[in-house]
């Protein structure tokens, strides 16, 4: 399938090396991989990224991890993959503890669903993964995202309620 349109060859051959055309094809990604490593430990503080103004293209939407991590550095980066690991957790809990099989697998499908892509968002733009347009799940600038996002743990929350110890109730 890579083959068979070229813009696809064109994203594989770019992030197998992104920094070979940094002006072209690799543009994107180069300028996400810069934004990342000059927030250093702490960041640049909230609102005073360089990257986001002028060189990251469209850094509210697929790309707003690395100027995340230009603004809170690496401390806000694992703050945010903690985040996403708590609701992993809280989301597997809520699995576990559903009143029925159809609960158990609504549960832990919207929790995977929601996980997976922060995960590969961020995997994709510190360029782990090729280029693709998936959002940061609750963080990226977007309505129909947020609204799935929202609905998504909406219903989690409402599964978690009905756990085993509201049952008799």
């Amino acid at each position: 399938l890579v083959y068979a349109e070229p813009y696809r060859l064109r994203r594989v051959l770019n992030f197998l090396s992104p920094f070979d055309d940094p002006q072209g094809t690799g543009y994107q990604l180069s300028q996400a991989i810069l934004a990342v490593g000059s927030g250093g430990w702490l960041g640049k503080g909230l609102g005073a990224s360089k990257l986001k103004l002028l060189h990251l293209p469209a850094p509210h939407t697929d790309f707003i991890f690395p100027v995340l991590c230009e603004e809170l550095g690496l401390v806000g980066a694992l703050s945010l993959l903690a985040l996403f690991a708590a609701f992993l957790v809280r989301g597997v809990r809520a699995a576990s503890n559903a009143p029925d099989l159809f609960g158990a697998l609504l549960a832990s499908g919207l929790t995977f669903l929601i996980t997976l892509q922060a995960l590969l968002n961020v995997a994709m733009s510190i360029g782990l993964l090729p280029t693709k347009g998936l959002p940061l799940p609750f963080f990226s600038y977007g309505g129909s995202s947020l609204v799935i996002s929202l609905a998504c743990a909406g219903i989690l929350l409402n599964i978690s309620r009905h756990g085993p110890e509201q049952r008799g109730t």
